[in-house]
């Protein structure tokens, strides 16, 4: 008996110190089917489970043994610098983009309506929803290379649109307009490249129908609610500044 139970005991701390991960691969809210004829499933699966998954191994590889093993994802991206292990960069903004888009992407079927204070906001930042459609798109197709358009709240508590390359996000110390996303659009390749090529145009406008506001809303809101980072953010500002 003894001897079953220590093996039982041993073969158990091994899975948990096999699979036991600070980070983990998000599921998609909705079958990879549902996201067409916008996004293809093959494109969908082949994202998540392929790049994103990578993102998330390497970025718990980056950690593993350092104090980042404790950190939240937010905690890491405020820390890391342009001289900084590019490896855990890279990983730890993979992880955190892709988190948040596929969060804000639905089926038309399955999206709510946006809240007020978010269209509002909208209304007075860019004169209306299809102003601010008009300026991610500019972002998104200025954007050399891979990268991401944003739609943030700034330190100032005002709407406004970035964009950033690469995996980088607008937390990070490294980007110039700084700010928490609520929306997030890829254009890296492996995004669109199966369905629309080097049509990146046609991307946009394909995503921009699964774009879900109710949940963009709720992001807003949460995002003006968090004054911890807002004031962190606003910090970093006035020592950049200074400096």
């Amino acid at each position: 008996m003894s001897y079953y139970f220590s093996v039982f005991s041993i073969f158990l701390a091994l899975s948990w110190t096999h699979f036991a991960q600070p980070f983990v691969l998000p599921k998609l809210p909705y079958a990879y089917a549902d996201y067409a004829p916008y996004i293809d499933a093959q494109t969908m699966e082949i994202h998540l489970t392929k790049h994103h998954q990578a993102y998330v191994n390497n970025l718990n590889k980056s950690i593993e043994g350092t104090a980042y093993e404790s950190w939240g994802i937010e905690e890491i991206l405020l820390s890391v610098t342009s001289s900084q292990n590019d490896f855990l960069r890279n990983n730890a903004g993979g992880h955190y983009n892709h988190s948040l888009f596929w969060e804000i992407l639905a089926p038309k079927t399955r999206q709510g309506v946006i809240c007020d204070e978010l269209l509002k906001e909208i209304n007075t930042a860019f004169g209306n929803m299809d102003s601010l459609r008009k300026e991610l798109n500019k972002a998104a197709m200025s954007r050399f290379g891979s990268g991401w358009a944003w739609l943030m709240v700034t330190p100032k508590m005002n709407l406004a649109v970035v964009s950033t390359a690469n995996q980088d996000n607008p937390i990070m110390p490294v980007v110039e307009n700084p700010g928490i996303p609520i929306l997030g659009i890829d254009v890296w390749e492996h995004a669109y490249y199966l369905n629309y090529q080097n049509r990146r145009a046609d991307y946009l406008k394909a995503v921009w129908d699964l774009i879900d506001w109710k949940v963009v809303g709720e992001k807003y809101q949460l995002a003006r609610a968090n004054r911890a980072l807002l004031d962190r953010l606003v910090s970093r500002q006035k020592r950049k500044k200074k400096s």
